[in-house]
């Protein structure tokens, strides 16, 4: 739990009454004391994300270094997958089979099949048609008039079926073709999904993986973000997150640059506790930003709650029971107490500086 307060800045020496065999003793300070609510966290580029591979395969080429500047959409890495490049050229295979052009002699077949059997259609039409005029004139028998009238049906009969199957083929190969197509795109799609591609332009800041190595879908590949632009994200406990207001000021430290402390200010809270670290998140921004600076350094800060002017404070060590202290003839006083830090608390009453008071036996 980090529900550890400090303070940030320097303390008055306090007057201290101490001789050899006898009890430290101290009398109340009239100063400035300022409380802050402890967290910890790293360093972002703004605008940071990972980037991942849609794509199984191995990364054959680095297209920029880290480093560099990229741009929106910008090819970064090659993967290699022979499954993508072969599913592709059978796409095309099969897209270059399925065309009307290619299929030309079957069309022209069933094209001379329709205009036959129409031919031969048509001249049982006349046919009939002479036979009805003899019939017509007493001519010829009744026989003969319904031989040709089948004739004529089966011709016609022929003729439809004809006409059926070469319209048929034609919305077959249509429609092949169209799907043909479509598998060819999405084959060239997944083709040049093994070339992975930044979301939004920046830097390079960091690759995961040499060339030959195995790439994923699940686990990135590189770091990208604003190289001009950094925000810190901290972590809170919740112990202390409903003290968190936006525009509070903060004092950071981080191990890549001991001994100095960097002024920033709570930009937001992410009201959203994180169920496993019992923590909250809080974005915040420098005020001014370090020289040098890298994504993900870790840093600590001490997030200003609370600042008060000279007020009377006694070290915290010398409360006994949270809200009594021993005066000097040993009589225990109830004082009331207001903001407190690691190291002093502010005393609102029970005591004036004119007390001393007694440090408790361990």
């Amino acid at each position: 739990m980090l529900n550890m307060k400090v303070t940030i800045f320097f303390f008055l020496t306090l007057p201290c009454i101490s001789c050899a065999g006898r009890r430290e003793m101290v009398r109340p300070a009239v100063e400035n004391i300022t409380e802050s609510v402890y967290a910890s966290g790293v360093i972002k580029s703004k605008n940071q994300y990972d980037v991942y591979s849609t794509v199984n395969g191995i990364a054959a080429r680095w297209v920029v270094r880290e480093g560099d500047m990229v741009g929106d959409r910008q090819a970064i890495l090659e993967v290699r997958g022979e499954t993508a490049r072969l599913q592709a050229e059978n796409a095309s295979i099969v897209a270059q089979n399925t065309t009307h052009k290619a299929n030309s002699e079957r069309i022209a077949e069933l094209r001379i099949e329709v205009e036959e059997s129409k031919m031969r259609m048509d001249q049982y039409a006349v046919d009939l048609q002479r036979q009805r005029n003899l019939w017509a004139q007493q001519i010829g028998s009744r026989n003969a008039l319904e031989q040709r009238e089948l004739a004529w049906k089966s011709a016609r009969n022929t003729y439809e079926v004809a006409s059926l199957r070469y319209e048929e083929l034609w919305r077959e190969i249509g429609f092949s073709e169209k799907q043909a197509l479509k598998n060819l795109e999405i084959s060239r799609s997944a083709a040049n999904d093994h070339t992975v591609k930044s979301e939004h332009g920046g830097k390079l800041f960091f690759t995961y993986l040499e060339e030959g190595e195995m790439v994923n879908t699940l686990q990135p590949i590189a770091v990208i973000g604003d190289p001009d632009s950094f925000l810190l994200e901290l972590q809170v406990d919740e112990y202390d997150v409903a003290q968190i207001r936006r525009g509070q000021h903060i004092a950071v430290s981080m191990e890549s640059n001991k001994g100095q402390v960097f002024d920033a200010v709570v930009e937001s809270l992410k009201p959203f506790m994180h169920e496993r670290t019992k923590t909250f998140s809080i974005e915040a921004r420098f005020l001014q930003l370090p020289q040098v600076l890298f994504p993900n350094l870790s840093c600590e800060a001490n997030i200003i709650v609370a600042h008060r002017k000279q007020v009377l404070t006694i070290p915290r060590s010398y409360l006994v029971d949270g809200n009594f202290v021993l005066l000097k003839n040993g009589k225990k006083q109830r004082v009331f107490t207001g903001l407190m830090d690691y190291q002093k608390v502010e005393i609102t009453g029970g005591i004036t500086s004119e007390n001393i008071i007694l440090k408790p036996e361990k």
